[in-house]
């Protein structure tokens, strides 16, 4: 069940990927939702717990930071994601209890993660979910901040008029 997860989220990948290929970045005017704004502070709630699908949707956000029509609206968007319930396990640095092929699927987590940081993507992971799901925080690579609480985390966010983007 687990490879028929793994083969459709690749799937879905490299569907979107075709599509960002082929039609290229496209100009904010081409977005009608994106008329009027002033700026992009956008959240992702990330749980999602697979390595593969994290991996698609961890380059896609990555990707919607660089978009051009983002950049119209904003030259420097605030990103943050925030890593909760299951995605956590992807985080730590003992990835014993993974296969070699998710062990190598991680390994290029890693590197779009580090690319998000440096590109000024805020990274944030939930103490809470750390500890319930029994990942040791000391294996969280320092890129990434660790909250006490991530929904409350979000709350923040949104309060301060971020727009939520749920990956689950």
């Amino acid at each position: 069940m687990e490879t028929k997860n793994v083969f459709s989220t690749m799937l879905v990948f490299f569907s979107l990927l075709v599509l960002l290929i082929s039609a290229g970045p496209a100009p904010a005017g081409q977005y009608k939702a994106l008329q009027g704004a002033d700026s992009v502070d956008t959240i992702f709630d990330f749980r999602k717990g697979n390595p593969a699908g994290a991996l698609a949707n961890l380059s896609l956000a990555h990707e919607t930071f660089t978009d051009k029509a983002i950049r119209e609206v904003s030259e420097k968007p605030r990103f943050v994601v925030i890593f909760m319930g299951t995605a956590v396990k992807l985080l730590s640095s003992d990835r014993s209890a993974f296969t070699e092929e998710q062990r190598k699927t991680l390994e290029k987590m890693d590197n779009v993660i580090s690319k998000m940081v440096k590109d000024g993507i805020k990274l944030e992971v939930c103490l809470y979910a750390v500890e319930y799901f029994g990942v040791d925080p000391e294996t969280i690579s320092p890129e990434i901040d660790v909250v006490p609480n991530g929904w409350i985390s979000s709350i923040g966010y949104q309060a301060n008029g971020y727009a939520l983007v749920p990956i689950f």
